[in-house]
């Protein structure tokens, strides 16, 4: 009778899980498509990475002018808007027929995210019941990572093995928003104290004084590992068909999709470790992730790819849900979603600037050599975070 009354007891927060991972899978939908995409418009390497970054620019500039929105009007309002968001995303990704579609689309799933990040978040761990929130930061980033790996694993099967394979997966995205919206109408609003939308206003990035001695660690972390999910998932595709031969699609979307499975199993590891030491492990796994794409790339093997997926994404999951946990835990409930925002613009900064700067330089030097280039900073930016992180640990006991 226990065990029923406690999976009772968390349904809601795995069932506002499951809506935060159908809208996450969205904004990764056309990873493995960007090829096809290319063959039909006509675009180079660097517009792809183009296409890619106008998703993270529509995320921070939600964030930053709406991140706190949920604390005013509830969460359901706003995961509502993104899921509004997302099905117009979808639309124009049907409708696509040129490049300016894309960027219309991909700056709507933008939009989608930025909604869905910070609210979300605080949605799941509220919707937990009252002592699990360690297990509730788990369903959190678990659904946001695990959504964004069903993504390109979803498009590539059904692109290499369906027909219509630059619109079946969006047509079926659509549907499982509109079944997410259904469940989302069906759980409780937890914000207690609503405010009209006029009390809304942009918010300069701030954090209140009892955060800021969390915050820092946690953004390197999070940058770090942003940045490589960030090249991984807007390149690698073209490098796997480039270099190594790999048309498949279903194998293109399962390889980026492993770096963000591999991500959840690093969450998993949290409660193992502690968040002081997940924290510098991470940074650890994640240099060592990016020596293996180093060499994958250098000597253009397919198993150092996949490798360097599995290592990266458990690298990049032990430091991201140390990092949640330490800021949310600090974090006044007032301003959670607000906090964790803050938290997301330092991550989708690292998920973009990167991106388009291996598109620039892959014109002149080639994409091999441009991603090389983005490794060596990568890692002197990561081996300087785990170093700052051994020596100032984040202090996780507010």
């Amino acid at each position: 009778m226990n065990g029923d009354r406690d999976r009772r007891g968390w349904l809601p927060c795995y069932l506002s899980g499951a809506v935060f991972a159908v809208c996450m899978a969205g904004t990764t939908l056309p990873t493995p498509l960007y090829g096809l995409y290319q063959d039909k418009f006509g675009f180079s390497e660097l517009t792809v990475t183009i296409v890619y970054a106008v998703y993270a620019f529509g995320v921070i500039g939600v964030l930053l002018l709406a991140g706190n929105a949920s604390d005013a009007v509830g969460r359901r309002p706003v995961l509502l808007w993104g899921l509004g968001c997302a099905a117009a995303s979808a639309v124009c990704f049907l409708c696509a027929t040129s490049l300016g579609w894309l960027y219309v689309g991909r700056l709507l799933s933008g939009l989608s995210a930025g909604l869905f990040t910070g609210a979300a978040t605080a949605y799941v761990m509220e919707l937990a019941p009252g002592r699990g929130s360690s297990r509730a930061t788990l369903v959190a980033t678990a659904a946001n990572m695990g959504g964004l790996g069903c993504g390109p694993l979803l498009a590539g099967v059904l692109a290499q093995y369906a027909a219509w394979p630059l619109h079946l997966p969006f047509a079926v995205h659509l549907a499982l928003l509109a079944g997410s919206a259904l469940l989302l109408l069906g759980l409780e609003e937890t914000v207690r104290e609503r405010r009209p939308l006029s009390t809304v206003r942009p918010q300069r990035p701030g954090l209140p004084p009892e955060v800021r001695s969390v915050f820092k660690p946690a953004a390197l972390a999070s940058f770090a590992g942003f940045a490589l999910f960030g090249v991984f998932t807007s390149v690698s595709p073209a490098f796997l068909s480039e270099s190594l031969d790999v048309d498949n699609h279903a194998v293109s979307g399962l390889i980026v999709a492993l770096a963000f499975f591999a991500s959840i199993a690093g969450q998993a590891a949290v409660g193992r470790f502690g968040v002081r030491r997940s924290l510098p492990l991470g940074c650890a796994a994640l240099l060592v992730g990016l020596a293996l794409l180093a060499g994958a790339l250098h000597w253009q093997l397919l198993p150092l790819v996949v490798v360097s997926a599995l290592v990266g994404g458990a690298g990049q999951g032990l430091a991201f849900r140390a990092a949640l946990s330490g800021v949310a835990a600090a974090s006044p409930a007032d301003r959670r979603a607000a906090v964790i925002s803050t938290l997301f613009v330092v991550a989708y900064t690292g998920i973009s600037l990167p991106v388009i700067g291996v598109g620039v330089l892959s014109g002149p030097i080639g994409l091999e050599s441009a991603g090389l280039v983005f490794i060596a900073c990568m890692a002197v930016l990561v081996a300087a975070a785990a170093v700052y992180l051994l020596r100032r640990p984040a202090d996780t006991r507010a």
